[in-house]
């Protein structure tokens, strides 16, 4: 049996993933797919995230880059103006707050974390859309989170094709955890990439085959929060998905993850408390 690390360092602290955490979503993009998770300026950015930390949030995602299917692609300086001052107006407000910078660049990571309160990079790409993303997690040794996309947001759901999904990305896991270990990164989070070119009956397999992924000796989170193979399943819209999103995230918990990322505070909160009720009754 594979134990996985029970802490990550973020910014000098240990984070105790001894019970799964809950990293709440804040998009301040005006065209992310969950409208409700849009946030465009300081009021909204600033009450979501007491909102998020008051439900029990452990960790806050901050990102500009709508990554959803036909996003508008946005230019460097558009994103960093957008995320920055998010990251810096949170980290003033809520000082105690454990940020994430949801950003595939490497320059505006580097700066994120640097200059504006972030502890963690999460990065949709896993490395691949800027060649000095390893680099930066290297020099900044902040936990990285790796996320597995086959192609690009703009094209990623068009037929995308595996021998065998769960193992594919788990080579596809192996050879960039290799790379950064070998680069000395210690903190590394992987992910799956639900919904980043998979399609529905491939988003099911991943989950259930999610414990497969704890092979890698590393934290899994699992990012599913009223995505397409939900509302789609269910002959619904992301709005309505909130149950949905509920059975799907107690599910990954069963299944081994580490870390949800999603738009619903609360009630995911409350499905770590009862999944961890039901597996201490159990031992």
């Amino acid at each position: 049996m594979i134990t996985k690390p029970r802490f990550i360092n973020i910014r000098g602290n240990l984070m105790d993933l001894s019970v799964p955490k809950v990293m709440g979503i804040i998009n301040v993009t005006p065209d992310s797919f969950h409208k409700a998770s849009r946030f465009t300026n300081d009021e909204e950015i600033l009450n979501a995230a007491l909102i998020m930390t008051k439900d029990g949030a452990d960790i806050l995602d901050i990102g500009g880059y709508s990554s959803r299917p036909g996003a508008i692609n946005i230019i460097p300086e558009e994103e960093k103006k957008r995320v920055l001052g998010a990251l810096k107006l949170i980290s003033r407000e809520l000082p105690e707050a454990v940020l994430s910078i949801d950003t595939f660049r490497a320059d505006i990571a580097m700066e994120a974390v640097m200059e504006c309160g972030a502890g963690i990079i999460n990065d949709i790409s896993g490395g691949e859309a800027d060649s000095q993303m390893f680099n930066v997690v290297e020099k900044l040794q902040v936990p990285y989170i790796l996320m597995h996309l086959k192609g690009k947001p703009w094209n990623m759901e068009k037929k995308p094709v595996y021998d065998d999904v769960v193992a594919d990305i788990l080579k596809w896991m192996g050879e960039r955890i290799f790379r950064l270990k070998s680069m000395g990164v210690n903190d590394i989070i992987i992910d799956p990439g639900f919904g980043f070119g998979k399609t529905i009956n491939h988003n099911f397999e991943i989950l259930r085959n999610l414990s497969d992924f704890s092979i890698a000796g590393l934290p899994v989170l699992a990012g599913i929060s009223r995505k397409s193979f939900i509302w789609k399943t269910l002959e619904t819209t992301p709005g309505e998905a909130l149950n949905g999103t509920t059975v799907m995230n107690t599910i990954a918990l069963m299944n081994g993850a580490d870390i949800l990322r999603v738009h619903d505070v609360k009630e995911a909160i409350e499905a770590v408390k009862l999944v961890g009720e039901l597996k201490k009754q159990t031992n």
